[in-house]
């Protein structure tokens, strides 16, 4: 069975009062620069009637009622509660609506011998809308799983012998790029009767012409039946056409005609009314009344809905199935500034037109079946691999609900455009740059729901495990649109929030922060970020590099590695200048100059000096690898002068020193010091000749880790804190420094894993998943950060995607559990082959 992701398996609630509700507040009495933030932050917000990209004073409120999201890849999302209703909004790019909209439900009619016996709404609330319906389905009877991208809810109908079963999938489907586009959900219904007669089952599914914004009442709106044929398959329910001036959309409710099963609908209705008419029509027959033609354009102020019906008859002690769909045509997308238009991934298939909802909602339910095939055998090995603990196959799967509701957008190239278009005034010389991208698109998801930038690499450089180990193609995509940027600069000055200095946006060959916010135009504006000025961070420029290696490493794609091998000169050229003493290891610089950007480092330290190490290696074998002897000989100087800096300034005999400055908590133990260790072994060059940190050394940091920052640290029931003092107690000299960062704990405990601590990286990573999604009911919005008293930070994050780096050291290159080359899961695929490539 699926992993249950609820600690009360029924609708009464789910750890309420487990957290304070304003979470951000503590950051600025920890940051010293409020006057400034909240100056921009008020000309931003109430000047310029914009959103913010980090918005400090209105943090997204916890409501710990969230369940598997619907919709495949970068068609925007729609989050369905673990009780059933629709409460979360994602389909203009970026931008999240967290309204339940109390008209999107499913309502279940029985009928024995002509008669209605029995007719629910299947939902524990009790609104004040719609109180001609039966409302307050009792919570006790009904049960909820999660197993992403699929979910069921099992209703056991009181009193009535019929037990319902609605599995919930979503077309997210490892190395499929058609499917796994597309903005649908399909609702499969088993019936199962257990009563000595025959009942007539109906299950009607309403859904409201919006999403529960203000603009569901700005007018214009209109509803109409549809059917749909191909190939003997026949669909048919109602387009509700939402008509705004921007993004405009159609949603489309409707089931599968079959022998056996009829389907009615009703075209609209006034969901903020009684809904008495609608609740009569099907209680008087187990169908809807099926008008024909159009509804009128709603006036403003009003709201419409529709509702579609599915029927048949179950016979006594069998079981029979009704399959309903919704789907979402917004084709064409804006970003916040209206400047260029984009056509989304699943255009390439059903079109541009807007009138695809007929089209999508027959594919799906035509097609979920081999969906669903596929997505249990690529499930089926951690599934039921009985050494793996239950926590982790959940975790690993169900945390890949961002891959989809990270604000996700991918989109088509203009069938004109033209390589240079894409390279800029520089040129970056990226030869496959353009066919990538033609064939791929273009992908960015969010940091995180509240942190509105895409594709921010440091956080990236985590999550890409995710990316690179199940949809290759995007990774690689994604890589380009990084290599495009880092060679043009945009010299246009602006002010930084935390230092107050000025500086320009973007330099040439430095890594970008991020590509930009769905509020303005993403890929054309890059740095949204206004913190700090990121062209000092130490770890941006590494962090391409070690994805270069460990995508080629994995994907073998030989054109990517040739084309990226320039970026990677020019981006190390670089971060050299950050050696200032030339001994080959570089040097923080007094602030907090990476991705803990709240957390100051000074002189050589243990995160940025080990990334900067494991980088000079995979330089060298690049250079190895493409035949580069003379770049190879440079950086296998440097490596050798560094190796020795690094261990003599920073290694203490047990650890990894935070860094070297001298201060009183650069002995600190930082979760995160072997991060360079941790793409060293992922890509097997953790020992004989690329060896660069030393085995016993990286061991004993990783017990170190477990014994204080783990088990010393609540109990051990939490993870891995991300700053220790030796004597066991917290950092507390920064806000990050005394938090645990769940997609930092994953990656740890892949580098245990992978150093052969496997009991330890296990016990490590279970912490985390404890506290998320069982105790503080965080399930489907892993956050960025907590504490141990009851404080977290950021909603819904991109970083925790890093679980995948602990499934990648299960399977390589000699894991403890064998999970490679098994017939059972992970060797299939859409496209016939494994999840993996075989290792070098």
């Amino acid at each position: 069975m699926p992993h249950a992701i609820c600690p009360q398996q029924c609708g009464t609630g789910m750890g309420q009062g487990c957290v304070d509700s304003d979470t951000y507040f503590h950051l600025l009495s920890y940051l010293s620069f409020p006057c400034r933030y909240f100056r921009w932050w008020y000309k931003k917000t109430r000047i310029e009637k914009k959103s913010a990209f980090i918005d400090l004073l209105c943090a997204v409120p916890l409501q710990q009622i969230y369940g598997c999201p619907l919709g495949g890849i970068g068609g925007g999302t729609i989050t369905r509660g673990w009780r059933g209703e629709f409460c979360r909004w994602q389909l203009n790019p970026g931008i999240y609506h967290y309204e339940t909209v109390i008209a999107d439900q499913f309502t279940v009619c029985l009928r024995c011998k002509g008669q209605t016996v029995y007719q629910q709404v299947l939902s524990v609330e009790r609104p004040s809308t719609l109180q001609g319906w039966n409302w307050g389905y009792c919570g006790h009877y009904a049960f909820y799983h999660a197993l992403y991208p699929r979910a069921w809810m099992v209703y056991e109908l009181p009193g009535q012998n019929v037990v319902l079963t609605c599995r919930q999938v979503s077309p997210v489907i490892p190395h499929d790029y058609k499917d796994s586009s597309l903005p649908v959900g399909v609702f499969i219904w088993e019936v199962e009767n257990e009563r000595d007669e025959d009942v007539d089952v109906s299950i009607m599914f309403s859904l409201q012409n919006g999403t529960g914004t203000k603009e569901d009442r700005s007018g214009g709106h209109w509803n109409e039946p549809f059917a749909f044929e191909k190939e003997g398959e026949r669909v048919a329910g109602v387009l509700l056409h939402h008509c705004t001036r921007v993004n405009p959309f159609t949603l489309a409710i409707s089931a599968r005609e079959k022998a056996g099963t009829g389907v009615t609908h009703l075209t609209a209705f006034n969901p903020m009314g009684s809904g008495r008419e609608v609740w009569q029509d099907l209680l008087r027959d187990g169908r809807l009344d099926s008008p024909a033609g159009k509804s009128s354009l709603t006036e403003k102020g009003e709201v419409t809905a529709a509702a579609v019906c599915a029927s048949c008859r179950v016979p006594a002690r069998g079981h029979r199935t009704l399959e309903l769909a919704l789907a979402w045509d917004m084709p064409r997308v804006h970003f916040g500034s209206k400047e260029k238009l984009h056509l989304r991934r699943y255009t390439r298939f059903f079109g541009s037109g807007g009138d695809a909802a007929p089209a999508l909602s027959h594919h799906a339910l035509t097609h979920y079946e081999e969906w669903e095939r596929k997505i249990e055998a690529w499930q089926n090995f951690p599934v039921a691999r009985s050494q793996l603990p239950s926590w982790y196959k959940s975790a690993l799967f169900n945390e890949l609900y961002f891959m989809t509701d990270g604000g996700t957008i991918w989109v088509e190239l203009p069938p004109d455009c033209r390589a240079e278009d894409l390279q800029g005034p520089e040129g970056a010389g990226l030869s496959h740059l353009l066919p990538v991208l033609r064939e791929y698109g273009r992908f960015a998801y969010l940091e995180g729901q509240e942190y509105r930038m895409y594709n921010t690499y440091d956080v990236h450089f985590y999550a890409s495990f995710a990316l690179v180990m199940l949809w290759p193609k995007l990774q690689i995509s994604l890589q380009y649109d990084i290599a495009v940027t880092v060679v043009n600069e945009d010299v246009q000055p602006r002010q930084y929030l935390m230092c107050g200095q000025t500086a320009q946006v973007k330099l040439k060959n430095v890594v970008p922060h991020d590509i930009g916010d769905p509020g303005d135009e993403p890929w054309q504006r890059v740095n949204a970020y206004l913190m700090h000025d990121t062209a000092d961070w130490k770890d941006l420029n590494l962090k391409f590099v070690l994805q270069v290696y460990r995508d080629y490493y994995l994907t073998h794609d030989s054109l990517y590695l040739r084309d990226m091998w320039p970026v990677c000169q020019a981006v190390m050229e670089s971060e050299l200048k950050f050696d200032t003493d030339n001994d080959g290891l570089i040097e923080n610089g007094g602030f907090a100059d990476q991705t803990y950007d709240a957390w100051v480092v000074n002189g050589a330290s243990a995160y940025c000096g080990g990334l900067w190490l494991a980088a000079v290696c995979m330089m060298c074998k690049m250079a190895k690898v493409l035949g580069d002897a003379e770049i190879q000989q440079k950086y296998t100087d440097i490596l050798s002068k560094g190796k020795e800096a690094f261990e003599r300034m920073l290694w203490n005999g047990k650890y990894y020193n935070y860094d070297s400055s001298g201060s009183e908590t650069s002995s600190s133990i930082m979760s995160d010091q072997c991060a360079g260790q941790w793409f060293l072994g992922a890509c097997g060059l953790d020992q004989g000749e690329f060896e660069v940190f030393r085995k016993g050394h990286v061991v004993s940091a990783l017990k170190t880790i477990f014994e204080k920052n783990v088990m010393s640290f609540a109990g051990g029931t939490m993870g891995a804190v991300n700053g220790m003092r030796p004597d066991g107690v917290p950092d507390t000299s920064s806000v990050q420094s005394n938090e645990v960062w769940i997609g930092v704990v994953y990656a740890l405990a892949a580098t245990m894993i992978q150093e052969g601590l496997v009991e330890e990286g296990f016990r490590t990573a279970e912490g985390c998943y404890r506290t998320v999604w069982e105790r503080l009911g965080m399930a489907f919005q892993t956050p960025e950060a907590y504490r141990e008293k009851k404080v977290y930070r950021s909603l819904a994050y991109m970083r925790p995607l890093s679980i995948w780096s602990m499934q990648l050291a299960l399977e390589r290159p000699h894991p403890p559990l064998s999970l490679v080359g098994s017939e059972q899961g992970w060797g299939a695929s859409a496209g016939g082959q494994g999840l993996f490539p075989p290792p070098l």
